[in-house]
């Protein structure tokens, strides 16, 4: 993986403005550690930071290509999976290859496709190609959104962006937040609007979506999507479809040149991407996972987190023979991290679930390149409560947003009213649900669910490959997950909530497609989520970190919500909040050091208001 930025000019020629490109590609450095490069062109900056996983001497980056037809340069962040097969159908049209890398490939596509070369690709992606002799600028993003690309287009220029940094570090760009900006950031925070990027003036490409960028301006297009189509298999037919191409997916997320290794939390979604990868790899496969300090001594478990991870995590190392590495992480390190947290994602995150994970990929890079990882299945195959329970399907909104009327009662009232964080957040979901593709004939109920399945899929799910993206490439680690492979998605998109939820079980069919390859009672163990933290010397250590920043005269948090609210929360350890911020699990003290990061965001950035 990689970190990729870039300047486009109508105004002035930019090849004597490598200062400015020097500072924005620096400030993707540990998205690529091992290598830095830039290319000038009278009207086009590129920066690239190199993460090498395969093909170290081959896959350079600014790539430039000279053909009989013109001239090309590229710069890309992402992994190709299918390679080899468009390798090989490139050759058959006459093209030729000096290295193994897929950056030669992804370019090479291009000059054969033109825009139409991303439906060509398995993979996760975004990049831009300059085309010298036409001066113009084409570029795409994956599917499911793995890969980020955020842009600014003003006054004929494009300035863009693998981090919202990158564009910041430009001496154009501001940080600075609007009203809408706000009222996204308090209102579905710390999710995004797609296409957003929170501050003013940055947005972000959407996944699925391809650009051009000429003289006359940006033009912007959906080049995939779902449809909605009869489901012809039957529930065998569809399980061992699944299982194929599951299996497919992983074997070929497996091609590293550098160490690879899979997270596992013992649940089905990981133990079954371990299985597959020790079942493929030549050698022992390597398996992580992370824990907390003295959890064991203060977890409890609830609804939502109904048993403790680390006995299912030795069971399945166990089964596969692997050689497994738990990382323990301490209470103190984990509010420590918050703050990283917030640069690496450029936002308020998910709290010390975010902080967790970075240090967590810290870890990992000692001894691993590359990871593959379980995100994804839940929102593809309905895994969530809201997907189960009939009532939290009719109802609008998100539904993993149940607090945005508490979120309003915690603003001043000169907040409460200008912002309007309740129709704000309805205003959203009612424009993604409105873009879901419909099938004629359905009932209400099953178009209900193909809605919150779109839901999934264009906000939650973003929302987790952001987090991962983010916090695994500020520790210069490649995290793929198999389960946003695009043919999976669309085959998943149709399949009958009935099958779905087979045995009444969620991901019933997924289950059963994996039978066989996962001991039974790893198989059928009921859905546990990402792991946190129940230790009172975390709470206490972000009690005392908010308490700190209500200290503070210049702190923003006074202005914008209750004091005494705030106060009370501290008091009451967060439970004064009565339902999560965001998600299942986000509350208590998760939403205090969400308050944390929030703070410290205006902070580190120096975000004004422009409200």
């Amino acid at each position: 993986m990689c970190g990729i930025t870039g300047w486009i000019s109508w105004k002035r020629p930019l090849t004597s403005e490598w200062q400015t490109i020097e500072k924005m590609v620096s400030t993707l450095g540990k998205r690529g550690p091992d290598a830095f490069g830039i290319k000038a062109m009278h009207h086009a900056l590129f920066g690239h930071t190199r993460l090498t996983v395969i093909d170290p001497a081959g896959g350079a980056q600014p790539m430039n290509i000279k053909t009989a037809a013109g001239e090309y340069t590229l710069i890309y962040n992402g992994e190709l999976y299918n390679t080899d097969e468009i390798r090989n159908e490139l050759k058959q049209r006459g093209h030729s290859f000096i290295s193994r890398s897929d950056t030669e490939v992804l370019l090479r596509a291009y000059i054969e496709w033109r825009e139409e070369c991303p439906v060509h690709f398995n993979g996760i992606f975004a990049f831009a190609v300059w085309d010298h002799k036409r001066e113009e600028c084409f570029g795409a993003r994956d599917r499911l959104g793995v890969k980020p690309f955020f842009y600014a287009e003003k006054e004929g220029e494009l300035i863009f962006g693998s981090e919202l940094k990158a564009i910041l570090a430009h001496p154009d760009q501001q940080a600075r937040i609007t009203r809408e900006g706000l009222q996204e950031l308090l209102s579905i925070g710390p999710a995004r609007k797609p296409g957003s990027g929170v501050f003013k003036g940055i947005d972000e490409l959407r996944p699925a979506h391809a650009f051009k960028y000429t003289r006359t301006g940006l033009k912007k297009w959906r080049y995939w999507n779902v449809k909605s189509e009869h489901h012809t298999h039957s529930e065998e037919e569809t399980a061992v479809y699944l299982r194929e191409l599951f299996e497919d997916t992983v074997s070929r997320q497996l091609i590293s040149d550098k160490p690879i290794c899979t997270f596992l939390s013992g649940g089905v979604d990981s133990s079954a991407i371990s299985a597959v990868a020790a079942a493929h790899l030549n050698e022992k496969l390597h398996t992580c996972s992370i824990s907390y300090e003295e959890n064991d001594l203060h977890y409890k478990p609830d609804q939502f987190k109904p048993s403790d991870d680390s006995p299912w995590i030795s069971k399945m190392s166990e089964h596969l023979s692997t050689i497994h590495h738990d990382k323990v992480i301490s209470q103190s390190e984990l509010a420590q991290r918050l703050k990283d947290a917030v640069r690496a994602r450029d936002l308020p995150g998910m709290a010390d679930i975010d902080s967790s994970l970075l240090w967590f990929c810290e870890q990992v890079k000692k001894d691993f390149t590359v990871a593959l990882s379980g995100e994804c299945a839940d929102e593809i195959f309905g895994g969530y409560p809201w997907f189960q329970r009939e009532e939290l399907l009719m109802q609008e909104g998100f539904p993993w947003i149940t607090s945005v009327q508490e979120r309003e009662a915690f603003l001043l009232p000169e907040w409460r009213g200008k912002l309007q964080l309740t129709d704000c957040m309805l205003e959203q979901s009612r424009a993604i649900r409105a873009e879901t593709p419909v099938f004629d004939g359905e009932d209400t109920l099953t178009h209900k669910r193909r809605e919150m399945a779109y839901l999934n899929m264009t906000s939650f799910m973003t929302t987790l490959l952001d987090r991962k993206d983010r916090m695994s490439m500020a520790a210069g680690l490649e995290v793929r997950v198999p389960f946003a492979d695009h043919r999976i998605v669309e085959y998943a998109w149709n399949i009958p909530w009935e099958m779905k939820q087979l045995g009444g079980r969620e991901k019933g069919i997924l289950r059963k497609s994996l039978e066989g390859l996962l001991p039974d009672e790893v198989l059928y163990r009921k859905k546990s989520p990402y792991p946190k933290t129940y230790h009172p010397a975390y709470t206490a250590a972000v009690k005392r970190m908010l308490s700190e920043v209500l200290s503070k005269s210049q702190s923003v948090l006074p202005e914008l919500f209750e004091r005494s609210k705030l106060e009370e929360l501290i008091q009451t350890d967060g439970a004064s909040f009565k339902v999560p911020w965001f998600g299942q699990l986000m509350k208590g003290p998760q939403l205090i050091a969400y308050l944390v990061q929030l703070d410290a965001w205006f902070e580190l950035y120096g975000v004004k208001f422009d409200v």
